[in-house]
């Protein structure tokens, strides 16, 4: 991997572990509702939120920073794949198959709760708006599955 791709790769690791581990503990002005989090989700919710994903990706971005400008071992790589291929795969259940197709009314009560308060700019589909700060954070999952497969498939 180019020296610039092993750069962006790195940066875009650590806005998404900063996101995993902040996003439901620290105020981000209109693109999170603490207040809204604390009042739905029990402190062991939001930790469990935060740990689940948060660990493979403190894992592949300590991996990719012990590796940087050198070559990775086969299992590191392999590694990085599958922990951001997965966190997209989550990323596409959690809000984009539920905004393209609908959920259930639990779901959409559940993220009006939560995210109601919070920026958007898409319109509302199936009772679900995927907001601002997911979308920055999916945004930047995706980028990295394409930079770790394209690298892959060049190899």
């Amino acid at each position: 991997m180019s020296r610039g791709r092993e750069v962006l790769l790195v940066a875009l690791q650590g806005f998404q572990l900063a996101f995993l581990m902040l996003h439901d503990w620290v105020p981000l002005g209109r693109l999170n509702d603490i207040s809204a989090i604390r009042r739905t989700l029990s402190p062991i919710q939001r930790l469990a939120g935060m740990l689940v994903p948060g660990i493979p990706a403190l894992i592949a971005f300590a991996l990719s920073v012990k590796y940087f400008a050198n070559p990775q071992p086969a299992w590191a790589a392999w590694w990085l794949r599958g922990t951001y291929a997965v966190l997209f795969v989550g990323e596409l259940e959690a809000w984009w198959i539920p905004y393209a197709f609908g959920t259930t009314e639990k779901r959409v009560a559940l993220y009006k709760t939560l995210f109601g308060r919070t920026h958007a700019f898409l319109p509302p589909r199936h009772g679900i708006v995927v907001n601002t700060l997911h979308i920055m954070l999916h945004a930047s999952t995706l980028a990295t599955v394409i930079l770790l497969f394209m690298d892959w498939l060049a190899r």
